[in-house]
């Protein structure tokens, strides 16, 4: 598919679907249950306007933001997206090797069908590892031992899947472990011939690379799979965030952090930074949107950590209100993983585009000439 025409982040959406099967598509674009949370996220943007100020010199933009150190050539990242390589053979380095070319960090799924080592060959300064938590510690400690080995910079511990979700489009299309895919399901997946030929050409279900060392010798991808399903989700607690603040020496991430006090507490045992995430609206289906929660998060520990936002970003619009909200770094996932499922590296790279031309022109018309700039005066009723 020729992404290079795609407009807006909606339309690589089309062409990500026209290109997978329904049963791929479903598990990119679900929720759970009533699918309220995603409708939420998306609206939470709704209700936040930007007030524009005009007779201001910005013929020169800087959209770069520092974070962690280092300066990033763009205000938002690629957020962990897990199973990429099922949609598109090789999803995940594909979108490192996009992150690299755009000058933004790209997190590697806990649950990524790429290693952490390749992961730091395609993009060394540019990729983190999300840390799923397992419930063999010691598999958690040796995926620690290995980012640190590999020269990752960042850690991004995820806390908010103590427990599988009831993800209704993927129960309903039997792809849940063990798979029972429906004759329906697999019958419309034929309508999807390059995928299909793309599926088979590469062997079938891919591998989670990173838990293969774990699963046994020889283990075929589904028994790794299944090893991947009896240690995760796992409950983390407050005394393992401490274990691992102790083994990772650089940069540690809490990701899905929504409540106040849980902020503090983070802030309070050293942790770098937190994301505010609602796991884009996939775990807990009547939480509020992290926008909703982002400033009181930020007003209460921004100056103590880098605060940073996802959930619900399909437009550069979204990341402006999100910095005008505190969050200091915005991730995407859906947006970039719709843009890599329909043309690969180059569909990535077009999903950063479009955001990176929004960003700009949204800046330009509210007299905005440096995105470190932005803050609660650019939004109605806030200034």
């Amino acid at each position: 598919m020729n992404t290079d025409t795609a407009i807006n982040i909606d339309d690589l959406r089309r062409m990500a679907k026209r290109h997978l099967p329904r049963l791929c598509f479903d598990f990119i674009e679900g929720g759970l249950e009533d699918e309220r949370g995603l409708a939420r996220n998306e609206s939470a943007f709704d209700r936040h306007a930007l007030v524009p100020r005009y007779l201001v010199d910005v013929t020169q933009r800087d959209a770069s933001t520092s974070l962690f150190g280092r300066r990033y050539a763009l205000p938002f990242g690629i957020a962990p997206t897990g199973l990429a390589g099922l949609f598109r053979r090789g999803a995940d380095l594909m979108l490192a090797e996009a992150a690299k070319a755009a000058n933004v960090p790209f997190i590697m799924s806990g649950v990524s069908t790429a290693s952490i080592e390749d992961a730091a060959r395609v993009a060394p300064d540019h990729a983190w590892y999300q840390l799923y938590g397992a419930r063999d510690r010691k598999v958690s400690e040796d995926l620690i031992r290995r980012a640190r080995d590999a020269g990752l910079s960042t850690l991004v511990l995820t806390v908010d899947v103590p427990v599988g979700s009831k993800r209704e489009r993927n129960l309903r299309n039997g792809f849940v472990r063990p798979y029972r895919i429906k004759p329906s399901i697999a019958l419309e997946a034929l309508r999807h011939p390059a995928w299909i030929a793309d599926y088979f050409r590469h062997g079938g279900m891919p591998y989670f690379d990173n838990w293969v060392p774990y699963a046994g010798k020889d283990a075929s991808a589904e028994q790794v799979a299944d090893y991947v399903s009896r240690q995760t989700p796992s409950i983390q607690t407050w005394q393992d965030l401490e274990t691992f603040r102790r083994l990772w020496p650089r940069t540690l991430v809490v990701k899905g952090v929504m409540h106040i006090d849980d902020a503090r507490r983070a802030a309070e045992m050293g942790v770098d930074g937190i994301t505010v995430s609602n796991h884009g609206g996939r775990q807990l289906d009547r939480a509020p949107s992290p926008l909703e929660v982002l400033l009181p998060i930020t007003q209460a520990v921004g100056s103590k950590v880098a605060v940073m936002f996802d959930s619900g970003v399909r437009r550069g619009s979204d990341i402006v209100i999100a910095r005008c909200l505190g969050a200091r770094f915005a991730f995407v996932g859906r947006a970039t993983l719709y843009g890599c499922a329909a043309g690969g590296v180059k569909g990535a790279r077009r999903a950063i585009d479009i955001l990176r031309d929004e960003i700009d022109r949204v800046m330009v018309q509210i007299g905005c000439a440096a995105f470190d700039r932005l803050g609660p005066d650019w939004l109605m009723g806030s200034g």
